[in-house]
This record gives C-alpha cells, structure tokens and sequence, in this order.
C-alpha cells in the first residue's frame, strides 16, 4: 500500500484535455483565466453568473446587457432561441462562441475545414484595421469550423480562419466571426471557443486575438456568463461522482474497499460456521381435507358431502366464468352455456339434479355419485 501511495504521488500528473469551458477548472480547456480577468477587462461592469437556462432567466423579467456564452457545442430549442431574439431586438447583445451550432432562424450555417496536409496549421484573423492584418495560430489539433452561409444583407464579417501550409501560403480558409444585428442590439457568432480557454491565454502571442474578440463587446454595464451550457459544467451528481472526482478520495475509497475485501477473505473465513438446513413446513392441506370428507363418506353423510360439492361448483362458476349465482333462471343457463360452451339442456339437466338434492332431506350413495358425474363432467368438458 505504501508502495502503491509513493507511485501514485510521485508520478507525473497527467494533462487533462477534456473540453470543460467552465470558470472553476484550471485545466487547458477550462475558463478560469478568463473569468477572473474580465473584471479587468471590463472594469466598469458587472458580471453576474447564470446557472440556468436562458430560457429561465429571461422568462423571470426583462433583462439589459450582454449575455455571454462560450462551449464546444451550444443547441438552443425553438423557446429559448425566440426569447434571446426578444433580448437583442431590446438594444441588447448576445455573443456566442461555439464550434457547433446551426441558426436557421438567422440563415446561419456552419461546416468543417479540412486540411489537406497534417503539416498545415490552423491560422486566425480579425479584419478591423485596428488589429494591423495580424494572424495568430494554434498549435493543438481543433475542428476549424467556419460559416457556409450568412445572410449577406445584414452580417457583418468581423474575421476569418483556415489553414496555412509550411510554405506559409493559405490552403483553406472561411469566415469564423460576424456581427447579426436584430432590432436594436447585436448577436456576435464566433466558431472558435478554444481562442477564450486557459491553454491559449497563457499564449502571450494569443493574447491580443481574444482581447480583439471581446473589444467588440465595448464595455456592458452587465454582463450575464451562462454558466449553464457548459459540457464540464461543475454539478455533483451523486456522493459517488463527488469521492471520485477528487483524487485523494478516490485512492481512501479503493483502499477502503480493498481493506473490505481482505476483511470477507480472512476475519469471515475464520468465524463461519455451517448453516443447518430447516425443512419448510409442509403443506398439510389436502391431507386435511381427505380426512374430513372420509369422515362424512364413513358416516354416510351424503347430503352433507352433496351440498358442499353444489358450493364448490357455484365458486368455480363465480371464478372462471365471473357469473353471479345469487339467481339461476333462464338468463343464467344462456350465459353458462354461452361462457362454457356446453348446450343449455346441460346446463338445465345439471341444476335441476342440483334443485332436486336442496329439495331432499336424506340422500342415497347413487344419487350422490350421479351428482358428482354431472359436476365432474361439466368441469372437464367445458
């Protein structure tokens, strides 16, 4: 154990590359630099974090600034999409930057470039003239995402991206941010949220293309970061997922389930002893049952046994064919004959013996048997 400690301590720790784009995690692909340098940025602005959906947030009253969104995949249903179109055309903005999202509502589409050689790298660019034609790279295999169609008529192309080879001449390229004015605000769509993670702000020369990004924004008095689309989003599912999410806890609880084993194998192998076997108690029953008839037969109790077999016969009646036998008339025969597919002389032959047995005071061990022929036959032939 010890050992196993010394190596799990002393091991380099493994880069986590998983795409969280949320503001507490501090790997590459986290947002944590960024959220705690846009009081900076922004120094006139109040931010405040949105754990909901903005379908929530905007249905609760009317809101004013900017609402900020950055994940690898954002997908809006209809509601919500028309509610963030209520909350620009108000003289608000939204900016989304996102690697998967389609619009129709804005003839918006996206697609894919590929790179023709796996020697080419991914380049970026932002076309005011203030930012001096500069283009910036990243050094990370990404899905460099671009628009195949805007509506021309009101987008503004803002920059573009593609790729360039080692000759430093361009293969690919698109457009990757535009400005959408609706009413009297402005949506902002950007298809390169790796620009806003901590892997390439701790990029000096990377720097200044998320500040150019985000200068586009001027300065809101408030500033909504949607902490809800987020695929790394911090949400403790289960004390499970809690234990296992911290490495510290996660080696106590291995140790405490192999102490549990260790515990079964030895302390439990040596306390053990065998289990006697208990016979179930046996169902006595029919044995009861025999007895009780026997004594009526011995005693020549016909009528006894005849009217208890008339009982049973009715409950089978009740129960297979769900028949009242409060009243047997005519409506009764047809319903019995119809339900147990015997013919209605039958049925009438077999309660006329059973009318004639409730009639008698004393009754015959032939007489008896005969009733007992007739039940036992409408049973087995129904």
């Amino acid at each position: 154990m010890i050992a196993m400690l010394y190596y799990q301590e002393s091991r380099p720790k493994t880069i986590n590359w998983f795409p969280s784009y949320t503001k507490n995690h501090k790997i590459p692909y986290g947002t944590y630099i960024l959220y705690e340098e846009l009081q900076n940025l922004f120094p006139k602005t109040k931010i405040e974090y949105i754990d909901i959906p903005p379908y929530v947030f905007l249905n609760s009253k009317e809101k004013s600034g900017t609402y900020f969104f950055v994940d690898v995949a954002i997908n809006f249903d209809k509601d919500e999409f028309n509610h963030l179109l209520e909350f620009v055309s108000n003289g608000n903005e939204v900016f989304l930057s996102t690697s998967g999202i389609n619009i129709d509502t804005l003839g918006l589409k996206t697609k894919r470039l590929i790179a023709d050689s796996s020697n080419d790298t991914p380049y970026f660019k932002l076309y005011n003239k203030a930012f001096k034609n500069k283009e910036y790279s990243f050094d990370r295999d990404i899905s460099n995402i671009v628009f195949s169609k805007i509506d021309t008529t009101k987008s503004v192309i803002l920059g573009q991206s593609g790729f360039v080879n080692s000759a430093g001449e361009r293969t690919k390229s698109g457009v990757n941010f535009i400005k959408h004015p609706f009413g009297k605000g402005n949506f902002y769509f950007h298809t390169f949220p790796e620009a806003f993670t901590n892997y390439q702000l701790v990029s000096k020369s990377n720097i200044a293309y998320t500040e150019g990004l985000l200068s586009y924004l001027k300065e809101p008095s408030l500033l909504y970061w949607d902490s809800y689309y987020k695929t790394g989003k911090s949400k403790i599912s289960s004390p499970m997922h809690y234990i296992l999410s911290s490495d510290s806890l996660k080696w106590a609880y291995y140790f405490m389930l192999l102490g549990v084993l260790f515990f079964v194998l030895f302390e439990g192998k040596r306390k053990q002893r065998s289990v006697p076997i208990i016979k179930p108690i046996k169902n006595q029953s029919l044995a009861f049952s025999r007895t009780i008839s026997n004594m009526y037969y011995e005693k020549k109790e016909h009528k006894i046994i005849a009217e208890h077999q008339i009982h049973y016969l009715l409950e089978f009646i009740r129960i297979k064919y769900r028949i009242s036998t409060l009243k047997t008339d005519d409506n009764f025969y047809k319903k019995l004959a119809a339900r147990s597919g015997k013919s209605e002389e039958q049925i009438k032959k077999l309660f006329a013996s059973i009318n004639h047995i409730h009639q008698k005071n004393e009754l015959t061990q032939a007489e008896l048997e005969q009733l007992n022929q007739l039940i036992e036959n409408f049973k087995t032939e129904s």
